[in-house]
């Protein structure tokens, strides 16, 4: 909001340029999925993503709360798979986090990130090293998190977030996998990145950009 604080207006744009970012890399993901999953998350995501967009359309919620339960609702209702319950529970924890909040500092932000991924690691039971979403989201969250501790703003912090999520989307090729569809394939999931881990770097490169004033 240009005054140290993160509001309403600046979670909307993320959203709206996560849903803009899984549509562009639809195709993308769901090539990497195809290699150790159903074929299907980028699809499943771009449906999602398309209903929050209509909804949002309609016209926004006025809390953090009342914004992400919607967001999370319409991603498990409508996306198949792991990704739409996995994702919904971030989003809808996030919410709950801030409550009836209409804007957040940087350690808000914070907060309500790192109970979104309390959400996944709950909803998954995956942990870092498995393979998922969660191996791009914790790095991501402890990045964030340091660096507001050392004095960042939301946007330099969600820089560092992004920054961090790359390295562990790209850390998730060699590793073998011990959750979701990808497990069944034993040592042959090893050498393919996870898309969980590719969309977790969308989500937080497209939230390091709407809020890159902050």
């Amino acid at each position: 909001m240009g005054d140290g604080t993160v509001g309403i207006v600046e979670m909307v744009r993320w959203l709206e340029l996560f849903q803009s970012e899984i549509a562009a890399h639809r195709a993308w993901l769901t090539d990497l999925d195809s290699a150790i999953g159903d074929a299907d998350h980028g699809a499943n995501m771009d449906r999602g993503m398309t209903a929050v967009g209509a909804k949002l359309a309609a016209g926004a919620p006025g809390t953090f709360g009342d914004l992400f339960k919607s967001v999370g609702m319409t991603l498990v209702t409508s996306v198949g798979g792991a990704s739409g319950p996995l994702y919904g529970t971030f989003f809808m924890r996030l919410g709950m986090a801030q409550g009836a909040a209409a804007e957040v500092d940087a350690a808000g932000l914070g907060a309500a990130l790192r109970a979104g991924l309390g959400g996944v690691v709950a909803r998954g039971k995956a942990e870092l090293g498995d393979k998922t979403m969660v191996d791009a989201m914790t790095p991501a969250l402890e990045a964030y998190e340091a660096a507001v501790a050392n004095g960042a703003g939301a946007g330099a912090a969600a820089r560092a977030a992004a920054s961090a999520a790359k390295a562990g989307r790209d850390a998730t090729v060699p590793l073998v996998a011990r959750k979701g569809r990808a497990s069944y394939l034993g040592e042959r999931s090893a050498g393919h990145m996870d898309p969980g881990s590719a969309s977790t770097l969308l989500l937080f490169e497209s939230l390091a950009e709407a809020i890159a004033e902050e």
